[in-house]
């Protein structure tokens, strides 16, 4: 039992990187953006983040940096595609192919480098309960925060103005114009905030989850949490139960290893990927869904009356 706990544990902890991520690309998605440099960012940040921690000593400063990183890699991101007009698709590839070009030379002198301890983490009493202590109450507060996220996001899409308007800029910007709404400021804005939650999932990466530096080390995660916004049709609730299916799915593959299973272990590393692609062929089977969940305005650019 106790292992089967440090397998949902870690479970939680390996959906929390995708779900921070996902929600800052929901976040995007919904005001109309297509934001393909998820991975670039992360990689951006995820060293900004393991250096600050480094250099500092301090995780929390570590998260602001990567939210900064990210921030400011998406707002460059937002100033091409809204105001100047270039091709979403095309500037978040070459956004995403310079966060990891520009990762890998920042952190030449970062790879040997060691973070300090960050403790262990448990809360009161409920940490002390047998198998559910180790499985739900021992996680690193990121964890329980993103799950804060999501249900918040949850309130601000649906039951507030601002989130009402976010999404009408998202369905019908043409619309929102007309009744005096600056759309593509508005746009901006989910974007950076996009680009900042990219950033978080990135520093977490590097500094709680797997706590060094290495090229590369964010490993597609972007580009899962990317197709986590059609798996979960732009709902936050959705997008964290999406993030935890994905987790167990890179768990077990180690744990198949500690039980001696005898697979090749290339083949398991596949897992994760291997299931993003089942699951976006099994959507795509009702394209008429996905229309109906899916911002109207999705990768389209707006031009104040044009």
């Amino acid at each position: 039992m106790e292992s089967y706990a440090l397998l949902f544990a870690a479970t939680l902890s390996a959906g929390t990187v995708l779900a921070i991520a996902a929600l800052g690309l929901l976040i995007n998605e919904k005001a109309g953006v297509v934001n393909l440099g998820a991975e670039g960012m992360m990689l951006c940040a995820a060293i900004a983040g393991f250096a600050t921690t480094v250099h500092t000593g301090s995780h929390l400063l570590g998260f602001v940096a990567g939210m900064a990183a990210g921030g400011l890699l998406a707002a460059v991101f937002g100033l091409l595609v809204i105001w100047l007009g270039t091709n979403q698709y095309a500037t978040g590839l070459a956004l995403s192919l310079f966060g990891t070009g520009f990762s890998a030379f920042v952190g030449l002198p970062y790879v040997q480098a060691k973070l300090p301890e960050s403790g262990r983490f448990a809360l009161p009493l409920l940490g002390d309960i047998p198998v559910l202590g180790p499985a739900l109450f021992r996680l690193h507060p990121m964890v329980y925060l993103t799950m804060a996220l999501a249900g918040g996001l949850v309130w601000f899409l649906y039951r507030t103005r601002a989130g009402l308007v976010l999404r009408s800029v998202g369905e019908s910007p043409d619309s929102a114009h007309a009744l005096g709404y600056p759309v593509r400021r508005i746009r901006l804005a989910a974007v950076v905030a996009g680009g900042a939650l990219c950033g978080l999932a990135g520093a977490y990466i590097s500094t709680v989850y797997t706590p060094l530096w290495v090229e590369g080390m964010v490993a597609g995660r972007g580009w899962i949490a990317l197709a986590l916004t059609t798996f979960a049709t732009w709902r936050p609730a959705r997008v964290l139960l999406g993030a935890y299916l994905f987790g167990g799915v890179t768990m077990l593959q180690f744990h198949f290893q500690g039980m001696g299973v005898d697979i090749p272990s290339q083949l398991l590393s596949m897992l994760p990927y291997l299931a993003t692609i089942v699951v976006l062929a099994l959507i795509s089977r009702n394209p008429a869904w996905i229309r109906i969940n899916m911002p109207a305005s999705l990768g389209k650019p707006f031009h104040p009356g044009g």
